[in-house]
């Protein structure tokens, strides 16, 4: 059997990233006619980081699926600590059919995937937080009725995981994407490198400025992060304070009035209303971030059932 895993972006071609986002609007519309879990079968679910939309999303999509979502907690089991990640990843191979990681570095998740013998999905890691770009693009293509051709800014700390998960899922659904961030606090240049080869195949492009109004201007699509991602607390007073690199890049009305006045707001939550974004913007018209949290249930059971359905195919390939 071929094992498919979900740990970055582009570990879905342009048109699997398609297919993907297809299947979570056709779910949305039928919420239990897809039953690629039913038996029920188990989907093992690791929390290291704190969460509220991934757990419930999650938990949702697998038992909307038919099946049983096995919840461990990180802190308790202590992956990699404990026993090795390669050790605990046979074990959940054993006793699931895919793994739900959210977890630190990237390096952590490739292991489990390299040990568990079934699909293996990243749940945001700090590099990558590639189910929420699913979500994201499901609620642009809602709204806008396509993806492709769109312009997407996004403004805050080009350095975290969303930016990078932005750069690469964008391109690979060919928006032209706009990074507004400090020079201190770039996307990895290999990340930025992919996203760039990426979007050279798909139409797509990809920006980086120092102006965030540059970035804004015409944008179809406009969207920011907290500026203080988990495991960055201790650095709270520095990216929140006066003086904050991120200062100018907090997302106003101003900056709403410059882009296209057709524009819409995304936020992955939890938002932190007078840092990277004024309340009235995030709290008015052009926000959808609800339909944007919604839609992480709906993205989560397509990728979960897209998996599943491709491992069972390649099995069956004489």
């Amino acid at each position: 059997m071929t094992v498919r895993h979900f740990l970055k972006d582009d570990d879905l071609s342009p048109a699997e990233q398609a297919e993907v986002l297809a299947r979570a609007a056709a779910m949305k519309a039928d919420p239990f006619g897809d039953t690629a879990l039913a038996g029920p079968q188990v989907v093992a679910v690791l929390f290291d980081k704190p969460t509220l939309r991934t757990q419930a999303s999650f938990t949702g999509a697998i038992a909307h699926l038919g099946g049983h979502p096995m919840i461990i907690d990180g802190n308790l089991a202590q992956v990699g600590v404990r026993e090795s990640i390669a050790d605990v990843a046979r074990v959940l191979g054993r006793q699931s059919v895919a793994v739900v990681w959210r977890t630190f570095g990237q390096e952590r998740i490739a292991e489990m995937a390299a040990h568990a013998g079934v699909p293996v999905v990243n749940a945001l890691t700090d590099d990558y937080h590639p189910c929420q770009i699913l979500a994201d693009l499901l609620t642009i293509s809602e709204h806008k009725g396509r993806l492709a051709g769109l312009t997407m800014a996004y403004l805050g700390d080009g350095a975290n995981n969303m930016a990078h998960s932005y750069l690469v899922g964008g391109a690979t659904a060919g928006l032209h994407v706009r990074v507004a961030t400090p020079p201190t606090h770039q996307p990895k240049a290999e990340i930025l490198s992919r996203a760039t080869e990426i979007a050279a195949s798909t139409g797509g492009s990809v920006m980086l400025t120092k102006d965030p109004y540059a970035a804004a201007y015409g944008a179809d699509v406009v969207v920011t992060d907290t500026w203080v991602s988990m495991g960055m607390e201790a650095e709270k007073g520095e990216r929140q304070g006066i003086g904050s690199p991120f200062e100018k890049f907090r997302v106003t009305p101003e900056v709403m009035g410059v882009a296209d006045p057709a524009a819409i707001f995304l936020h992955c939550l939890p938002a932190y209303r007078g840092f990277e974004v004024s309340a009235e913007v995030i709290d008015g018209p052009q926000s959808v971030v609800w339909d944007e949290a919604e839609n992480r249930l709906h993205a989560q059971k397509a990728v979960l059932s897209f998996l599943l359905q491709h491992a069972s195919a390649d099995a069956v390939t004489p």
